[in-house]
């Protein structure tokens, strides 16, 4: 730990209260205004398509500008997207919620290249750990996350425009911090500069494609559960404190492992770390359909975020052994903009499954991802074993 990863931990804690406050609020929110019930995700999938439409455009720009300023911009545009988020609100137009969820995409493609920049501001060998713990950083999110929505939500006679307005000054706070933060130098790579190896190459990695899929499918799963969980708490007649109590513990089994899921990743590999994440995933669902009482709710999603979390370290540790330094941007551009379109798939899904065909078969469609990253998971164990043999 180092003065400069800290400070980037802190901005991650408040990257994830600007999330967790949209989880907790953007389904409600979107129940209210939309015009059908079916639709009422749409403002959690509007965020995730515009990080995926932004994830690419992101990485050029840090390649071209550097980290700090490309972070400093999506703070920017996090700030702008809140206001939008609070006017919607108040004039009571779905439509215009949606469109300011896309623009804050722009700030979820940035903040989620967080880790990747926290693993540069250390030496090679503790890598591992510095991604971690800047993941760790969503801890104070988990706290701060739906305490905020929960104190926020009733400010103004609309509920919720004063959520949406609290992120403005989240945001900002972060932009103070931000300009604290002392990345390596930025050298703008020069005309005819090597680009590296193309993505179709990278790809023929084993390690490559299934990294890929354990952060993607992992990050499908968790946001396919989790963006449902307020509104089938609220059809089981649970109070939004409830709901706000459950997502709480599920942030916090998002990221509390994060202090030391880089440990394990160094002792063990990121595929066994990787594997437990499957099961946790696995637990999960077994206790979510065993009923719908409080404690089962807050089992499950705990449960959920620990699997989560190994998935997606894991998975990113995974993705920084398989490209060249030159390759970096291209290749993390590409590993976030399939989780964000998975994210954008399961978000979307979520809320038409919660809302026509309910909890029980939501969480029995959430098995076919998981039985596919099983399967991937399993070939690049035998990849591994047989390289192995090759190399004896």
């Amino acid at each position: 730990m180092n003065r400069n990863l800290l400070l980037l931990a802190f901005c991650q804690a408040l990257f994830l209260t600007n999330n967790v406050t949209f989880i907790a609020i953007n389904g409600l929110v979107g129940l209210q205004l939309a015009p059908w019930g079916w639709m009422a995700t749409l403002p959690v999938t509007g965020y995730v398509v515009g990080a995926a439409l932004s994830a690419m455009p992101v990485s050029r720009l840090q390649q071209r500008l550097g980290r700090q300023r490309s972070f400093q911009i999506g703070l920017v545009v996090a700030a702008g997207s809140a206001v939008l988020c609070a006017v919607a609100v108040v004039i009571g137009s779905f439509w215009l919620l949606v469109a300011a969820t896309v623009i804050a995409g722009f700030y979820s493609a940035n903040g989620a290249l967080y880790r990747f920049a926290g693993a540069e501001l250390v030496a090679p060998a503790f890598r591992e750990r510095a991604l971690s713990w800047v993941l760790a950083g969503g801890v104070a999110g988990a706290f701060i996350g739906p305490n905020l929505a929960s104190a926020t939500r009733g400010w103004f006679v609309v509920p919720f425009a004063g959520a949406y307005l609290a992120l403005v000054g989240v945001a900002l706070l972060g932009l103070l911090v931000m300009s604290f933060i002392r990345f390596p130098a930025h050298v703008p790579p020069p005309p005819g500069a090597p680009a590296g190896r193309p993505l179709a190459e990278l790809a023929r990695q084993p390690a490559f494609v299934v990294a890929i899929m354990a952060a993607a499918l992992g990050y499908g799963v968790m946001n396919l559960l989790m963006a449902a969980t307020p509104i089938a708490m609220q059809q089981c007649k649970h109070p939004f404190e409830s709901a706000a109590l459950v997502l709480e513990w599920h942030v916090l089994g998002m990221f509390v492992p994060s202090f030391f899921t880089g440990s394990l990743i160094k002792r063990f590999g990121a595929l066994p770390v990787m594997a437990v994440g499957l099961l946790l995933n696995i637990v999960c669902v077994a206790v979510a359909l065993s009923g719908v009482d409080l404690m089962q709710f807050l089992i499950a999603l705990a449960a959920l975020g620990v699997g989560w979390n190994f998935l997606y370290t894991g998975g990113s540790t995974l993705l920084t052994q398989t490209y060249r330094p030159e390759e970096k941007t291209r290749a993390q551009g590409f590993m976030d903009t399939c989780v964000f379109w998975t994210m954008a798939l399961s978000s979307i899904s979520s809320g038409a499954l919660i809302t026509t065909q309910g909890w029980t078969l939501l969480n029995l469609g959430s098995l076919a991802p998981l039985a596919l990253l099983g399967a991937a998971l399993l070939w690049l164990g035998a990849s591994q074993r047989r390289a192995a043999a090759v190399g004896v």
